[in-house]
């Protein structure tokens, strides 16, 4: 708990520099946020399984033709992800999120993959398995929503990151949806990150297994630990990446930032992924500012 306690602390620092230096470079963080999309839809998709890669990502995203043949199912997964994710930078900070706001993005993602099922919960016997754990039976699924929604709006005074986390664990220990519920969970995250003056974040394939540990964590000891981490290092990711950009400076790929200064690249590697450095993921490369 002391790890996330320091967390907590590093990001009201980090949010702090950034409303120091946003002011007047929104267009330069409109294009950051832009350029971030192919991204958040490759690393969501990916931890559900999709098979395309970033670079193929990138190309559906921007109408450009692959260099093999993908299915239309995984064509609408990027696209209709890509529009969720797009709405909702623009949208969240006038809308309160609500169930209503939840089915209607839920219907965006599934719209022409499985338009039975998009935009609404689950029902009847609409029973659903993720691995060992069985969701809750459908006609809990919008009380344990409200639920989970008041503990939310009840607590501003607690930690952002805790919030966030356990909105998250709560809402893919429910389940609600037949399918896309990782997705909008994720989905989820962003929007209220964004209603409470937070940048988004993205969490990454390459993390998914620490992800899944998080779940289990939340299952077997009702714990918020992993998740919280997880967020908070993604929330520190996306902070760093931004004030790199906003505060200026050359940025530079770790392994350059390692030549240059004769140090260890597999110890920045290993500071990087704890985030002990200011260091970010981009397009799948770790970077670094090294400042004016």
């Amino acid at each position: 708990m002391v790890k996330v306690k320091s967390i907590y602390k590093k990001i009201d620092d980090l949010r702090l520099r950034y409303y120091k230096t946003y002011n007047g470079k929104e267009e330069l963080l409109k294009i950051i946020s832009d350029t971030e999309v192919a991204e958040q839809v490759y690393n969501s998709n990916a931890i559900e399984n999709s098979t395309l890669t970033l670079e193929e990502t990138d190309k559906i995203l921007h109408q450009i033709d692959c260099d093999r043949f993908i299915s239309v199912r995984e064509m609408f997964e990027a696209k209709n992800l890509a529009r969720v994710i797009s709405y909702i930078d623009k949208k969240a900070k006038e809308q309160e999120f609500d169930l209503n706001m939840m089915l209607f993005l839920h219907k965006i993602l599934l719209s022409n993959i499985d338009d039975k099922i998009a935009g609404r919960f689950r029902k009847d016997n609409e029973f659903v398995r993720v691995g060992s754990h069985i969701a809750p039976n459908p006609k809990e699924v919008i009380a344990r929503l409200e639920e989970m929604l008041a503990n939310y709006y009840s607590t501003p005074s607690e930690n952002i990151i805790k919030r966030i986390a356990k909105l998250h664990l709560v809402f893919e220990y429910t389940h609600p949806f037949c399918d896309g519920n990782g997705r909008i969970g994720r989905i989820i995250n962003n929007y209220l990150l964004i209603r409470e003056g937070y940048v988004s974040i993205n969490i990454k394939f390459i993390d998914r297994l620490f992800y899944y540990e998080a779940f289990k964590e939340f299952d077997w000891n009702n714990k918020t630990t992993i998740m919280e981490e997880i967020v908070g290092k993604a929330l520190t990711n996306s902070y760093h990446k931004r004030l790199a950009y906003l505060e200026g400076g050359e940025i530079i790929t770790l392994v350059e930032y390692a030549k240059r200064k004769k140090l260890s690249y597999p110890n920045l590697i290993n500071k990087a992924k704890r985030q002990t450095i200011e260091a970010f993921l981009e397009k799948g490369k770790w970077k670094i500012v090294i400042p004016k």
